[in-house]
C-alpha cells in the first residue's frame, strides 16, 4: 500500500463522521437521547484519532485533492454544534425562551469561532471555548441541573469562545499532556458509558464526567496562570 493511498484513507476515516453525525441526528429527532450520544462519542473517538493520523501520513502532501482541515470542521460543527443544540432543545431540559436563547447563541457564536483564523494558540491549543457544545450538553443530560444553571453555563461558554482564554487540545497540547490526554480518554469512556445507560441517575459515570470536564475546560487555564519560562 502506498503512502498516498494511505492518506487518501485517512481522508476516508474522517468523512466517516459524517455518517455518524446522520445517525445520531436521526437518534435525536426520534428522540433517542441515549443513542444519539453513542453516535456522538464514536463520532468524538474518529476526530480524536484522524488528526494524529493525517500528521503522520502528511495528508496535505500526500493526499492533497481533499482539504483535512476543512473536512474536519464541516463534521465538528455537525457533531460539536449543531445536533448537540438541537438535542438540548427538543429534549425540554431548557424549557421556553431559554431553549430558544440556547440554540440561537451556540450555533451562531460557533459559526463565526469555527471561521476564526486565531482559533489556535502557538502551543497548539486552543483561544477561547472551542465550541465542545456536544461534551456540555452531555453533562447537561447526565445531571439535569435547574434550567437556570444550564442557560448560565451556554452564556459563559459562549462568551468564553471570543476572550483570550487559553483551553488545551488533548493530542496537540504538549503541555501537561501525559495527564490531560488520559483524562480525554477517561471522558470519552464516562460520556459512552452514561449513554449506554441511559443517563441513570445513579450512574458513576456521572461523577467521572464532572470531574474530567472540569480538567478539560480549566486546564488551560491553569497554564496561563502558571505559565513555562518560554511562555512568559
Amino acid at each position: 500500500m502506498t503512502v498516498q493511498l494511505r492518506a487518501l484513507l485517512v481522508h476516508l476515516f474522517t468523512a466517516t463522521g459524517a455518517v455518524f453525525a446522520m445517525l445520531a441526528m436521526l437518534a435525536a429527532v426520534d428522540g433517542e437521547w441515549d443513542l444519539m450520544f453513542l453516535w456522538l462519542v464514536v463520532a468524538f473517538f474518529v476526530d480524536g484519532i484522524d488528526g494524529p493520523l493525517a500528521r503522520h501520513y502528511d495528508v496535505k502532501t500526500n493526499a492533497p485533492e481533499f482539504d483535512g482541515v476543512l473536512l474536519d470542521l464541516i463534521i465538528d460543527y455537525l457533531t460539536y454544534v449543531f445536533i448537540p443544540a438541537f438535542a438540548l432543545f427538543k429534549s425540554g431540559l431548557m424549557d421556553g425562551w431559554t431553549g430558544w436563547f440556547a440554540i440561537i447563541v451556540i450555533t451562531f457564536a460557533s459559526a463565526l469561532y469555527f471561521a476564526d483564523t486565531r482559533m489556535k494558540t502557538k502551543d497548539n491549543s486552543f483561544s477561547g471555548f472551542p465550541g465542545c457544545w456536544n461534551m456540555l450538553v452531555l453533562v447537561i443530560f447526565a445531571l439535569e441541573p435547574n434550567f437556570w444553571v444550564s442557560l448560565a453555563m451556554v452564556t459563559v461558554l459562549a462568551i468564553a469562545m471570543f476572550v483570550p482564554l487559553k483551553f488545551v487540545h488533548p493530542v496537540r497540547t504538549e503541555r501537561w499532556r501525559a495527564v490531560t490526554l488520559p483524562v480525554a480518554i477517561g471522558w470519552t469512556f464516562f460520556a459512552g458509558w452514561a449513554a449506554w445507560v441511559d443517563f441513570h441517575p445513579q450512574s458513576w459515570a456521572h461523577w467521572g464526567l464532572v470531574v474530567t470536564s472540569i480538567y478539560l475546560v480549566f486546564a488551560g487555564i491553569a497554564q496561563q496562570m502558571f505559565p513555562t519560562e518560554g511562555e512568559v
